[in-house]
């Protein structure tokens, strides 16, 4: 592993790392209208990205953001990770941690399908199988919620779709992220504007430590997702899909040992699937690898 490949595993671990805990943060904030808390997120998330810039003195890259042919994408990719960020804050608070833990367990092997369509990585019939789990996992969560669980879906698509944009685009991790809240903050301040003006609001909660919560939602946003940017330029696809499972993980220990939501054995049945896929997925890509530095190895020799 050189050393950017490993600047990039490492920071996509700690990545996933915060976003598993963000739970524990929205719940805490849970007293304040999801909407309002999304409207912070991206308000206080601009000084940071601001701080972030001026800390690397990469005005350049803002600058470059700017062209046209990757502001379009800017734009896109800020509109998908604002409606991932409103319907996570709200699945948690809705009590639905859990079915949002199984977006993000799905997603990697979105992530794989990706890179298969987009960037010609191509799939062992092992991995075949593990992606074929998962989708039996999935029906089971249906038939166990008695709906299709459209919040898992919603956010593994959109987080999928992010990430593929993302690592098309040839843009510092930190600028990028400063276009995307630049581009949402209007949204954001306008409706805050429009709520503070609106009876009973409640958008700085209790004041003080609220206060001082809410603008800390800029660094719990911006952080994580720098970091993942910077590791989605340095690492394959199939790789960052693999490592997103530390996310959900956290999540779903969170849902079923602090909030105490419902894990009945269809729900168990279901993550069973997941986790099964992704232990198949996880166990061929090793051993192919393997297999492929072995080959290579024998080539040089030979």
């Amino acid at each position: 592993m050189n050393a950017e490949t490993r600047l990039g595993f490492f920071a996509g671990l700690a990545a996933y790392c915060i976003w598993g805990s963000l739970p524990l943060y929205i719940r805490l904030m849970q007293h304040i209208d999801a909407v309002d808390l999304l409207a912070h997120r991206v308000v206080w998330s601009v000084p940071t990205a601001l701080i972030f810039i001026g800390l690397a003195a990469n005005w350049r890259d803002v600058r470059a953001a700017l062209n046209w042919d990757k502001l379009k994408w800017l734009i896109v990719s800020g509109l998908l990770i604002g409606a991932n960020w409103g319907c996570y804050i709200w699945a948690v608070n809705a009590g639905r941690t859990m079915e949002a833990s199984l977006g993000y367990y799905i997603n990697p092997l979105v992530n794989v399908i990706f890179g298969m369509i987009f960037f010609s990585e191509r799939l062992r019939p092992a991995q075949w199988g593990a992606v074929a789990i998962a989708a039996i996992g999935v029906a089971i969560m249906t038939i166990a919620f008695g709906r299709v669980p459209w919040v898992a879906l919603f956010l593994c698509m959109t987080f999928a779709c992010y990430s593929l944009i993302r690592k098309q685009v040839a843009i510092d991790s930190r600028a990028g992220f400063l276009m995307e809240v630049l581009l949402l903050a209007p949204l954001a301040l306008g409706w805050l504007v429009w709520a503070a003006g609106q009876p009973g609001t409640n958008l700085f909660g209790d004041g003080g430590w609220d206060i001082a919560l809410l603008m800390a939602a800029g660094p719990i946003t911006s952080v994580p997702l720098i970091l993942f940017a910077l590791s989605a330029r340095r690492l394959k696809l199939s790789t960052i899909g693999m490592m997103q499972y530390v996310g959900p993980t956290l999540q779903f220990l969170i849902a079923i040992l602090v909030f105490r939501e419902v894990f009945g054995w269809t729900h168990a049945a279901a993550f069973a699937c997941i986790w099964t896929a992704l232990a198949v997925f996880t166990v061929d890509s090793v051993m192919g690898e393997a297999k492929a530095r072995r080959l290579a190895r024998a080539a040089r020799l030979g």
